[in-house]
């Protein structure tokens, strides 16, 4: 692992993918003019809309969002991932929920298939029902390297709600914590810096969230405050609630420092549970 910046960006995507593509290169554009050499885009980063029409789209979404991110990561060289896009299963209605890292020659690292459904019916009145029309992955998230800058572990939104799977990789060898999301600004208010925090805290790695904000589509609205967190629970940087990017360093020494000032992940006693 070695010091580096990350970058977790902050959009407002819509249901026009072609919008959508053009503001995530503009804010990767940005991050790397400022030396970030990681860049994460939230969840829903090519498309934020009504069902029927993200299943419309999914076959061709699936395939532009994976060139795209190829295509980002060589024009800026930069490790990138995708937070989340469409890709459909093949009955035509229903999709799975994917997240994709690529490295700076936009080789694929890694995929992910979020496994935690939202199905929330919250008290402002908004219902979510992702398992509608998304099926859940079937593997665990992995953990991998992103030569010459750190260990990532992959996760998509509602599963930091989950503390068990950043247990899973941080235990596969995680510095660092990546949690694209499309936040309810309902839920996000009181859950989604503590929630970030803790993950953070109880496992001793940096997290990066780039994240969703303001309003896309009838009444969704997004909390936006995309954050990079250190390994002792600090904020290091706030995108707010605009659309940008958090940018902060990712520091080698200071992970070390962490897990040897806080030894939790060593004193875990795993055979009690």
């Amino acid at each position: 692992m070695s010091d580096f910046l990350a970058a977790a960006v902050q959009l407002t995507s819509g249901q026009d993918p072609a919008l959508n593509f053009n503001a995530a290169e503009e804010q990767i554009d940005l991050a790397a003019r400022r030396g970030a050499e990681l860049i994460g885009l939230p969840e829903n980063f090519a498309f934020m809309g009504e069902d029927s029409r993200r299943l419309e789209l999914a076959p061709t979404l699936a395939e532009q969002s994976s060139s795209f991110l190829v295509t980002m990561a060589r024009r800026y060289q930069v490790a990138l991932l995708g937070g989340g896009f469409p890709v459909p299963v093949g009955d035509g209605s229903r999709t799975l929920n994917r997240a994709e890292l690529v490295d700076r020659d936009g080789m694929l690292l890694g995929r992910y298939d979020k496994i935690h459904l939202f199905d929330v019916d919250l008290p402002d009145g908004n219902t979510y029902r992702e398992s509608a029309t998304v099926n859940p992955g079937r593997d665990l998230p992995p953990v991998v390297e992103i030569p010459g800058l750190c260990k990532v572990g992959l996760s998509i939104c509602y599963d930091v709600r989950f503390p068990e799977l950043y247990r899973h990789l941080v235990g596969a060898g995680a510095d660092l914590l990546m949690i694209p999301a499309a936040f309810t600004a309902f839920t996000g208010k009181d859950h989604w810096q503590v929630l970030l925090q803790a993950r953070a805290i109880e496992n001793t790695a940096y997290v990066l969230a780039p994240a969703q904000t303001g309003v896309h589509h009838g009444r969704r609205q997004s909390h936006g405050h995309a954050l990079v967190i250190d390994p002792w629970g600090t904020v290091l940087a706030d995108a707010g609630v605009q659309a940008g990017a958090a940018i902060a360093p990712v520091n080698t020494n200071h992970l070390g420092h962490v897990r040897g000032q806080m030894p939790s992940l060593r004193h875990r006693q795993p055979t009690l549970f």
